[in-house]
């Protein structure tokens, strides 16, 4: 495969099957659609993390969270594990970012030449509330779903930016001999959930579809989603009309970013790149949208951990679906080879494997991994998953078992069905050979209980509160929040 420039596009919380080319048939996605047409689409990819900053990291890093230590959204990537962008400019390339990161600091060495328009976490430190396990403060969620409708926010008129610094970046380099890598990072559609009045007409919200198992009486019997909806306060459940508004809001959100890239990629033609760089978009994770009576990522369910995954570009088969699973861990080998750099000895050990020949091969199996340690948990959550099924190990509750051919939208837990017992055993097998749950969790757990001592101890890091993620050049607001 000869070296090309790699576009590497990143939206935040875009749910796999809030996309047109996805089989939606609601949603406008015209842009994502097209490169879908004129690339490959992965059916079976996957986050490594469903929540934002352990999720990041991993893609950098090309490494599982327990294997970097980045457990929550309290401990942002800094550069001290080695990432794509470092191999990168080891080897001379240039690759810069614009965008969401979700790392700590502008002044770490975090595998970047250049980053403009950066969004970090909050004040370097992130969100340390996530931290406390062991009686955390609830907190308050309906709020940001009730609210959902059209107007105006900081992260649209941001994702605005972002794209018009894409398309200057590109013109500045158009010309450039050694191929680059740009990592355009998008901010929508993760909440608020506020959408342009234009495009929030487009989807009248009588006419959107509810999500599957959406009231109450259907909820899965999950101990662990119990909790996470009392957390978040989603425990008495939202109306049809709620929901229905929510999702209208989110769709026109997703056409949003769409627009943006769509803006993007017709800065590619103009300048004739288009022959010469690779495209690749993905999200950090699904949203659940009110599915099983949940919101945001946080679960193993497809909604937040499974992501839309799109390729195209030189020596990408067109139009071609491809099933073997994937995940983000992937992305680190992928862009290597785009740009031609070459691996060291270290990468060997790295699980992920290059997605150009799993684009041109047959489908095949492999198994995928993810796990969650933060917000709304009391213990660990860990997947396995073959695009067959897929298991999901609670730790010290029930796990869950999915037919995801028989059964995808998740709705029969077959754990407990005596016909399926070598199945769940043969799939716990398989997460145990790649991961010891139990120690996993009382590790993350002991290094949550160290952050909050180095920040105060809990009482301190509850006065400081919970904050939001601030564009640049604005501050963070803080919510305070109690036991």
């Amino acid at each position: 495969m000869q070296p090309t420039n790699l576009l590497f596009i990143i939206s935040d919380e875009h749910q796999r099957n809030v996309t047109g080319c996805y089989g939606n048939p609601i949603v406008q996605t015209p842009t994502l659609d097209r490169l879908a047409a004129r690339g490959t689409r992965f059916t079976n990819a996957y986050t490594n993390c469903p929540i934002c900053v352990p999720c990041r990291a991993s893609l950098a890093t090309g490494r599982y969270v327990h294997q970097i230590g980045h457990w929550d959204n309290a401990f942002p990537y800094y550069g001290q594990t080695p990432a794509w962008g470092h191999r990168l400019q080891e080897q001379g390339f240039r690759v810069d970012s614009i965008g969401k990161l979700h790392y700590r600091r502008a002044e770490d060495q975090d595998g970047f030449t250049q980053k403009h328009d950066t969004m970090y976490v909050a004040e370097g430190i992130g969100e340390l509330i996530s931290c406390i396990r062991e009686n955390p403060p609830f907190r308050q969620g309906r709020g940001g779903i009730l609210k959902a409708g059209p107007g105006d926010s900081a992260y649209l008129r941001y994702d605005g930016r972002i794209a018009h610094h894409a398309c200057d970046w590109l013109a500045e380099h158009s010309q450039d001999k050694k191929p680059w890598v740009l990592f355009t990072s998008f901010v929508n559609p993760h909440p608020p959930f506020t959408a342009p009045q234009e495009l929030y007409a487009r989807y009248p919200v009588a006419e959107m579809p509810l999500p599957v198992q959406w009231q109450q009486s259907a909820w899965p019997d999950q101990p662990a989603l119990d909790f996470l909806r009392r957390y978040f306060g989603w425990e008495l459940g939202f109306s049809a009309d709620e929901i229905r508004n929510a999702i209208a809001t989110y769709y026109a959100m997703c056409t949003y970013v769409d627009q943006q890239i769509g803006q993007v990629l017709a800065t590619l033609d103009q300048h004739d790149l288009t022959a010469k760089t690779r495209i690749i978009y993905t999200t950090d994770h699904g949203a659940m949208m009110g599915a099983k009576g949940l919101w945001g990522k946080f679960t193993m369910y497809d909604e937040a951990a499974a992501i839309p995954f799109l390729m195209a570009g030189p020596d990408v088969p067109q139009g071609k679906v491809v099933n073997t699973p994937i995940s983000l861990v992937d992305c680190f080998p992928t862009i290597l080879e785009a740009v031609g750099a070459q691996a060291v000895p270290e990468d060997a050990t790295l699980p992920g494997e290059s997605l150009w020949p799993i684009a041109q091969a047959p489908d095949r199996a492999r198994t995928i991994f993810s796990e969650y340690h933060a917000a709304g948990t009391r213990n660990g959550s860990y997947m396995v998953c073959d695009g067959h099924y897929k298991y999901i190990d609670y730790l010290y509750e029930a796990p869950q078992l999915f037919d995801l051919i028989q059964d995808p939208a998740e709705e029969h837990n077959l754990a407990g069905d005596p016909a399926y017992q070598t199945i769940v055993a043969e799939y716990a097998g398989r997460l145990h050979a790649m991961v010891d749950p139990v120690a996993v969790d009382a590790q993350a757990k002991m290094d949550q209980q160290a952050k909050l001592a180095e920040y105060g101890g809990e009482e301190a890091v509850l006065r400081r509160g919970l904050s939001n993620s601030a564009i640049p050049g604005e501050a963070p607001v803080f919510q305070q929040v109690k036991r």
